[in-house]
This record gives C-alpha cells, structure tokens and sequence, in this order.
C-alpha cells in the first residue's frame, strides 16, 4: 500500500473511486511537501455537522498536514466537533493517525461480526446496483446494531410516554463515545491552549446557541459529545447541571464565530462543509427527504459567506472614510465609534464541500461502512489537494472588501 507522511493512502475503493470521479475529481493535483503561507495571524479549520460523511473531513485535514498547514484555531459542530477533538487532542505527527483509529472504530457494528474486508471491498466495488444496494444494508445495521465505541441501541427501546430521564430520552445510549474519546484524546493537551478550540451545541432548556471555547472553558469529553448530541438518536448531554443537544440544530457551520471575533485578525480559513446546499430536484420520496437533509444542515452556508463578506466590504470601507476625516475631529465621538467598526484585516476562506457520490443515499449521514468511510476520506484528500494546487488562491485578499472565498467545484467547473 502506498504511503504518504508515514500514513496509508486508500487503495480498497479504487475501482469505485474511479468509476465515480468527476473530471474535476479526475484532476492531478501536484501539492509541495509543504506550502509557504503568507502571514496570516490565524489559519482557522471549521468543521460541519453531517454524521457518517465527517470522514471527508479527516481527508481534508490529511491534505493540509501533508502541506504543512497547521491550523491554530479549530471549531466543529457535531461529527465536526468529535473530529476536532481528536485533531486537538493530539500532538501533529500523530494525528492523521489517530483520525484513521476513530474512523475506522466507529465503522464497526456495535453487535455482530463485521464483514471480511476482502467481502466488503468485493460489494462495494460491485456495479451501482449492488454498491447501493450493499450500503443502504450498511446504514439499516447502524439504525438497529449501533456503531462501535459510539452508539448502542437502548433495550428495550423507550417507549412514547414512558418517564426517565433527559439521559434516557433517547433510541440510543452514546456512552461509548466517551470512552473512545477519552482513549484517543489528550484533553490536557486540548487545554493547553497549543489550539485554539471551539465547539457549539444548543441549550436543551432555553433553546440558545452555546459555544465551548478552551480560551474561557476547560473542554471535557461531555462538550464534544453535546455537540453532536442529536434528538431523538442520542440523548441530550449534561454539562455544569445544564443539558445540551447537537449545535447542528441552529447552525451546522462555526464559520460566523471565527469571522466576527474581535480584536480582528488576518485570516485564513478552511471550512469544511458535509452538506451542500445545491443539488438536483428528488423525484420520488426517498430522494426527497435525503435533499430535506441537504438544505437544512447546509445552514446556507454560501449565504452566511455572502454576508460575511459584505460586513467585512462596509467595514473596510469604513476605514477608507476614516482617513479622510480632518485630524481635528478624530475625537468625535462618532468617528471612535466608527473606528472601532472598522477594519483593515483580511479574510480568505477555502470551502470544501462534500458533494454527493451516485451510491449516496438519503442514509447517508448514518452509513458507517468502512468502505464507504475511505471513499469518503479519499474524496476529501483530492480535494484539498486540488485546491492547494491552485496559483495564488493563499494569497491574502487585495480587494476592497479584504474578503475572498474559493470552492474548487464552484471555482473550476
């Protein structure tokens, strides 16, 4: 098996990869052992919600590691928030490997035997037909065996109004998890404030958005887990006497907390999306709840770009006026409010967005198969790797908004 860093690339999927590539999937991509960044005060990765497909996040974080890019800020929300803390919780040689460990112990059944490799790999790189036949088995073995060392079914199931507990409210016990973070995780090193790290989830009693930050809070393995706490799959989770559900409720991106943050920064963000907001109209009822998916959990996230960068258009603008404003009424109290409204920090955002596989399903958020898992990964791998390769695209911003973003399938298409 090739390598790459120390870590193994993919080869089982292959047939199937190849089968599936677009043209723009298709494209090789020559990326240097290590890219030279311009200064950026801050190299952000922002991690979406999205279950299964959060495997095309640890792609992406294998490209920047091979590009020696290392993030020093890291937000997630839900699968986004566990995949943080496994990158946080680690020291930078090891973390691609530790990825590789969680993904490959969640794609494990929680019950039974899982299939020889040689068998999973002989279906998955069967025609369409079979793979997609073969992965929607996978996801129905998720919904009744649960996942290793992150959800069990409860037994027996709780019943409509039967009384328990906010812990108990819930099809599955997540107990699991928290002994896989705890066994990959340094949480004294996510602590440290090496990272910085943030993790959003919504409060259960008073319906606000909450964000966990190891600058104002010591992170434990519960924050993570509220964070991908989603009702009525897995039971709400219980921090400082307070009970949280997945931030994947509100909002499935952390990009707005990363833009906004004061004192402002240049910086430099690679957000990374599981969802994407474009794709076909369904015509029949299984496609149809699948696309419900999309829209919802993609939280709009061109639109929330967009915005962002006409903020960030009107504050730098802002800051033009202000130079042309006579010395003498610099004091005015109107001109230091505008000055502290104003910028002249620059943002460049990378969006990678997983865009839909022909044997992906309205399951496909929950369709833990291995295989499927390093398709996935593989997917995320080529696209930062394409992305990277692109001239000047890491070049800070030289327009009057101080704000660009790139979308390697928008971009390139």
């Amino acid at each position: 098996m090739a390598e790459r860093n120390g870590a193994p690339l993919n080869a089982e999927a292959s047939s199937a990869s190849e089968a599936a590539q677009t043209p723009l999937e298709s494209r090789k991509a020559v990326v240097p052992t290590r890219i030279a960044l311009p200064p950026y005060e801050t190299i952000a990765l922002v991690l979406q919600g999205g279950g299964a497909l959060g495997a095309y996040q640890a792609g992406v974080y294998e490209g920047l590691r091979e590009a020696g890019i290392c993030p020093d800020w890291i937000a997630g929300i839900s699968i986004g928030a566990l995949n943080t803390a496994v990158i946080a919780g680690n020291p930078p040689q090891e973390r691609v490997a530790k990825l590789r460990a969680f993904w490959e112990t969640i794609c494990q059944p929680a019950y039974g035997m899982a299939l020889p490799p040689a068998v999973e790999n002989a279906f998955f790189n069967s025609g369409e037909t079979v793979r997609t036949a073969f992965t929607a088995m996978q996801a129905v073995s998720a919904v009744v065996d649960g996942q290793s060392g992150f959800f069990v079914p409860r037994v027996p199931p709780p019943l409509p109004f039967s009384v328990g507990t906010p812990k108990t409210a819930s099809w599955y016990d997540t107990s699991p998890l928290k002994a896989t973070l705890e066994r990959l995780c340094d949480f004294d090193r996510i602590n440290s404030g090496e990272v910085r790290v943030s993790v959003a989830a919504v409060n259960v009693g008073t319906g606000n958005f909450a964000y966990f930050d190891n600058t104002r809070t010591k992170l434990r393995p519960e924050h993570f887990m509220a964070s991908a706490s989603l009702p009525p799959g897995f039971p709400a989770t219980e921090i400082d006497g307070e009970y949280y559900w997945d931030g994947g409720l509100m909002s499935n991106t952390p990009l707005f907390e990363i833009i906004q943050t004061t004192p402002r920064r240049d910086t430099l963000v690679f957000q990374v999306d599981l969802w994407s907001a474009r794709g076909p109209v369904p015509n029949n009822i299984t496609d149809v709840q699948g696309r419900i998916k999309d829209i919802q959990y993609s939280s709009r996230t061109r639109f929330v770009t967009d915005m962002l960068q006409h903020s960030q258009r009107f504050r730098q603008i802002l800051r033009e006026v202000l130079t042309r404003v006579a010395p003498e009424h610099r004091d005015d109290p109107w001109c230091k409010l505008a000055q502290e409204l104003s910028t002249s920090r620059r943002y460049n955002v990378f969006q990678l967005i997983y865009r839909d596989k022909e044997f992906d399903g309205n399951y496909k958020d929950y369709q833990f198969g291995l295989s499927t898992m390093r398709f996935h990964w593989k997917s995320g791998l080529q696209d930062i790797r394409c992305s990277l390769a692109q001239p000047r695209w890491l070049e800070m911003p030289d327009n009057d908004a101080g704000f660009v973003t790139h979308d390697i399938h928008r971009d390139l298409r």
